[in-house]
C-alpha cells in the first residue's frame, strides 16, 4: 500500500490492491483517502457521551477476555453469549458483600453493544446472527432474574413533578449557587434535558425573547435531540418559571463571553469555574433535590422524564412533548413516561359501571 495511505477497517491491503489493479495507484489513493474522510465524518457524528460509553464498555469486554482467557479480537456467537452470561453473573469489577456481582440487564445490554461496536471498529467482523443470539440470551436471562424478584441497579429515575419543583424553587436562596441551581433544574426540566445536554450549554445557546427564552441544544445524543426549543414565561406559576429563573441567574452570573458555560461549577467559597461535567449535573440535581426536601431521589434524568409525565398530565399533545424533548414521535421511552401519567385516569379498568336498564 502507498506510504501516504493508511490501512483502515474498510481499506485493507487486499482491497487497496484490487483498486490498484482496476484503476491504477493514483485513483486507488483517492478512493482510500475518501474512505478515511468517511471514517472521520462518522466518528465526528457520534456524541461524546456515546463515545465515552463505548470506551468504558470496551474495557469491560477486555476484562472478560482476560479473565476467561479469550481473544478480544473474536466476536463469535459463543464468545458473545458467554460474555452476556458473564456480565449478568459476575461482570461487575467490585464484588458485593456476598461475592461477585452481575450487572443489571440494561447495563449488560449497553456493554454488549459497546463490545460489538468496538470489535467492528477494530476490523473484527461480528455477524448479525451472533449479535442477535447474544441479545436473545440476555433477554431470556433478564426474564429469569425478574421472576426471582431480584432487583438490580437503581431502576428508572423518578420523574420530576411540579409539587417538588416548587419545593426546590422555594429552597434555593439568592446566592450565585442558589440562583444557578434553581435555573439549572427549572430550565433542564422545561426542555426535558439529559445531563449531557445541560453540561454542554453555553451562554450563546440560551437567548431571551419577548415571550420567554429559547434553548439551542447542540450536544444532543441523536439527530432528533439536536434542537432549538422555546420555553415561555409561566405567568400562572411564576415560582417555577424557567425563563425568569434563567434571567435572574444570568444577571447574578455576570459573564459576557458567549462561549462561557451556561451552568458552571461554583465551589464552596463562591468561585465560579468551568463547565460542569454530565456526572456533575446529575450529582447536582440529586443534591439540590435532597437539600430542598424532595422525598424521593432525583437524578439528572428525572428532569427528562418529568416533562413528559407532567406534560401528559396537563393534556399536552404527544407530538409537542416529543419535539420539546427531542424524542422520536413514537419513542418507546417517551410513551413509557406518559403511561406513568395515564395509568390511573386513562385506564381500561377505571370507572367501569353497569349500563342503564334497557340499554346494551
Amino acid at each position: 500500500m502507498d506510504g501516504a495511505v493508511e490501512s483502515t477497517r474498510h481499506v485493507t491491503p487486499e482491497v487497496y490492491a484490487a483498486w490498484v489493479a482496476r484503476h491504477g495507484t493514483e485513483v486507488a489513493d483517492r478512493l482510500a483517502a475518501a474512505e478515511t474522510l468517511a471514517d472521520a465524518a462518522a466518528a465526528d457524528s457520534v456524541p461524546p457521551n456515546t463515545t465515552d460509553t463505548y470506551t468504558k464498555g470496551w474495557k469491560v469486554w477486555q476484562r472478560f477476555c482476560t479473565e476467561q482467557n479469550m481473544p478480544e479480537t473474536e466476536g463469535t456467537r459463543g464468545a458473545l453469549v458467554a460474555y452476556v452470561l458473564w456480565l449478568l453473573d459476575r461482570g461487575q469489577s467490585t464484588p458485593g458483600p456476598n461475592g461477585p456481582r452481575g450487572y443489571a440487564p440494561a447495563s449488560a445490554h449497553s456493554h454488549l453493544t459497546a463490545a460489538v461496536v468496538g470489535l467492528r471498529d477494530r476490523g473484527h467482523p461480528v455477524t448479525k446472527d451472533a449479535h442477535s443470539e447474544a441479545r436473545a440470551r440476555l433477554e431470556s436471562a433478564a426474564t429469569r432474574i425478574a421472576k426471582t424478584g431480584e432487583r438490580r441497579g437503581r431502576g428508572k429515575a423518578h420523574a420530576a413533578d411540579l409539587d417538588n419543583l416548587h419545593r426546590i424553587a422555594d429552597a434555593c436562596d439568592d446566592t450565585q449557587t442558589g440562583l444557578r441551581d434553581k435555573a439549572l433544574v427549572l430550565t433542564g426540566f422545561h426542555f426535558a434535558s439529559r445531563a449531557s445536554e445541560v453540561a454542554h450549554l453555553m451562554l450563546v445557546d440560551i437567548t431571551s425573547h419577548a415571550r420567554g427564552i429559547k434553548v439551542a441544544i447542540v450536544a444532543g445524543k441523536t439527530r432528533r435531540s439536536v434542537r432549538t426549543v422555546a420555553i415561555p414565561y409561566n405567568n400562572d406559576e411564576p415560582a417555577i418559571c424557567a425563563a425568569r429563573a434563567w434571567l435572574h441567574w444570568l444577571d447574578a452570573y455576570g459573564a459576557t463571553n458567549p462561549t462561557a458555560p451556561a451552568f458552571p461549577r461554583i465551589d464552596r467559597w463562591g468561585h465560579i469555574g468551568d463547565a460542569m461535567a454530565p456526572d456533575s449535573v446529575t450529582a447536582a440535581v440529586t443534591r439540590i433535590a435532597q437539600r430542598s426536601g424532595v422525598p424521593i431521589r432525583w437524578t439528572g434524568h428525572s428532569l427528562r422524564s418529568g416533562l413528559a409525565t407532567e406534560g401528559r398530565k396537563n393534556g399536552k399533545d404527544s407530538i409537542l412533548i416529543a419535539d420539546q424533548g427531542g424524542w422520536a414521535r413514537n419513542s418507546k421511552a417517551m410513551l413509557e413516561y406518559m403511561q406513568t401519567a395515564d395509568e390511573w385516569d386513562d385506564n381500561a379498568a377505571a370507572g367501569l359501571r353497569r349500563p342503564p336498564k334497557g340499554g346494551r
